[in-house]
C-alpha cells in the first residue's frame, strides 16, 4: 500500500472530531514539555529558590498532582462533557502557566510578594496549573475511545500515544530559542499563550462527540472516591503498584536532575536537547521493540526493561561524557519501550473482572508516587554533587547517578519477589 492509499485510509477510518482533538493534544504536549524541560531549573535559578525546593515544587507537587487529579478529574469531564471540559482546561492551565512565569519577571514582583514571597507564591501557581492540567487526560482520552470503533480503537491509541511523544520531544527543543532569545521566563509565558489559543481553537473546531446509548450514567465524585477505596483495600495490588513507582522515580530524574548535571558537570548547554533522546528513541523503536515484547511474559518483560533501565545509570556514572550520557537514556528508553505495553496488560490481569476498569484508572498511580519520590531526591543529589563539583569539593559528580540506579536494582529485585511469593496467590483467589 502506498502513502496516499495510507493516508486516505487513516483519514477515512476516524471522525473529524478524533483528529481535532489529537492536534490539540499535541500542541498541548508542545506546551506541557517545553515548559517542563527548564521547569526545575526556573524554580532553582529564575525564581531563586534553589535546587532542593525546585525538586520539591517541580517534582513533588505539580507534577504529582497533574497525575493524581485526573481520576477525579474524570467525573468532572463525564458531568459537564468534552468540549467544556477541554476549554477549562486550557483557560486554567494557561493562567497557571502565567502566573508561573510573572514569578522570575519584573512585572510579577508585586503580585509575587502580595501572596507571601516566592515560595508561597511559586505553590499556588503551580497546583493552579496542575488542577487544570488534570482535565487534559480524561478528556482527550475520553474522546479518543468515544469516537473510535472495535476495529480502529488500537489504531488511534497508537496515533494518541505516538503524538504524547512527539510532544516530548519537540517541546523541549522549541523551548531552546525561547529561554536563549528571551529568557527561561518566557518559556512559561509561551506555554501560557499556546494553551490560550488552544482555548479559542476548542471552541471553534472542537464538537462533543454523541454520548453512547448504553453508557452508564456518570459517576458521582463520592462514587469515585468509594472505587478508590475498594482498590486501596486489594494490599497485593496496590503493593505492586508502589514497587512499580520505582521505573518512574528513575524516569523523573531526566527532568528534575539531568539538566542540572549537563549543563554543569558536561558544559552542555542546551540541556533541553538531551532530555529529548528518551521520547525520540521511543518514538523510533516504539514498532519493533513492541514486537519483541509481545513474545514475553509479561512480568519478564518488565524485567528486562527495568534491568536495562537501571544499568543505563551505571553507564552513565561510569562514563562522566556527553555521547555516553545521550547513548545511555538511550538504553534507558529502551528499558521503556520494553516494559509499557505489559505493565497495563498486566494490570488488566490482575484486576477483578468487574472491577478492571478501576484498577486501569490506578494503573498511573506508580508515575504520580514515582515523581512525589523523585521530586524529593534530586534536590540533595543536586546539591551535594552538582553544586559541590562546582565549589571543588566533589571530584567526581557522576556518582550521583549511582544512587537513581540502586533504586532501579531495588524495584527489579522487589519486583521479581512479588511475582514469585505474592501473585501467584492473588491469581489463585
Amino acid at each position: 500500500m502506498d502513502l496516499a492509499a495510507r493516508l486516505e485510509e487513516l483519514k477515512s477510518g476516524f471522525s473529524r472530531t478524533f483528529w481535532v482533538a489529537n492536534t490539540l493534544e499535541l500542541f498541548e504536549r508542545f506546551a506541557y514539555y517545553g515548559s517542563k524541560a527548564v521547569l526545575a531549573v526556573y524554580i532553582a535559578e529564575g525564581i531563586g529558590l534553589g535546587p532542593t525546593t525546585a525538586g520539591l515544587l517541580a517534582g513533588s507537587v505539580f507534577n504529582t498532582l497533574l497525575y493524581l487529579l485526573p481520576p477525579l478529574a474524570g467525573t468532572v469531564v463525564d458531568r459537564f462533557g468534552f468540549r467544556r471540559s477541554l476549554m477549562a482546561c486550557f483557560a486554567i492551565f494557561s493562567f497557571g502557566y502565567l502566573l508561573i512565569g510573572l514569578a522570575g519577571l519584573p512585572a510579577g514582583v508585586p503580585l509575587v510578594q502580595a501572596l507571601g514571597g516566592p515560595r508561597s507564591y511559586t505553590l499556588v501557581a503551580l497546583v493552579v496549573a496542575a488542577v487544570g492540567g488534570s482535565l487534559i487526560k480524561p478528556s482527550i482520552v475520553g474522546t479518543v475511545a468515544r469516537t473510535t470503533e472495535e476495529g480502529t480503537k488500537a489504531l488511534g491509541y497508537s496515533i494518541y500515544y505516538t503524538l504524547v511523544n512527539i510532544g516530548g520531544a519537540i517541546g523541549p527543543i522549541l523551548a531552546i530559542p525561547v529561554r536563549e532569545n528571551l529568557g527561561i521566563a518566557y518559556v512559561l509565558v509561551m506555554s501560557s499563550a499556546t494553551t490560550f489559543v488552544l482555548f479559542f481553537a476548542t471552541f471553534l473546531f472542537f464538537r462533543e462527540p454523541p454520548r453512547p446509548a448504553d453508557a452508564a450514567p456518570p459517576k458521582s465524585m463520592a462514587g469515585v472516591l468509594l472505587d478508590m477505596l475498594k482498590v486501596f483495600r486489594n494490599v497485593r495490588f496496590v503493593t505492586f503498584l508502589v514497587i512499580f513507582s520505582g521505573f518512574w522515580m528513575m524516569f523523573w530524574q531526566v527532568f528534575y536532575s539531568l539538566p542540572f548535571y549537563v549543563r554543569d558537570v558536561l558544559k552542555f548547554p542546551r540541556f533541553e536537547l538531551i532530555e529529548t533522546v528518551d521520547a525520540w528513541t521511543i518514538i523510533l523503536v516504539t514498532i519493533p521493540i513492541t514486537a519483541f515484547a509481545r513474545k514475553l511474559k509479561p512480568i519478564r518483560a518488565m524485567t528486562i526493561g527495568f534491568l536495562l533501565a537501571s544499568v543505563s545509570w551505571l553507564v552513565m556514572a561510569a562514563v562522566p561524557n556527553l555521547a555516553v550520557t545521550i547513548a545511555a537514556i538511550m538504553m534507558f528508553a529502551l528499558g521503556e519501550g520494553l516494559q509499557s505495553p505489559r505493565y497495563y496488560e498486566y494490570v488488566a490481569d490482575l484486576a477483578p473482572k468487574e472491577q478492571v476498569g478501576t484498577y486501569m484508572g490506578f494503573a498511573f498511580l506508580p508515575i504520580a508516587i514515582g515523581t512525589f519520590i523523585a521530586g524529593a531526591i534530586a534536590g540533595p543529589l543536586v546539591e551535594r554533587y552538582v553544586e559541590g563539583f562546582k565549589t571543588g569539593a566533589v571530584a567526581h559528580p557522576e556518582t550521583m547517578w549511582l544512587w537513581v540506579a540502586g533504586i532501579g536494582f531495588a524495584s527489579t529485585a522487589l519486583m521479581l519477589l512479588y511475582d514469585r511469593f505474592v501473585a501467584p496467590k492473588a491469581k489463585a483467589v
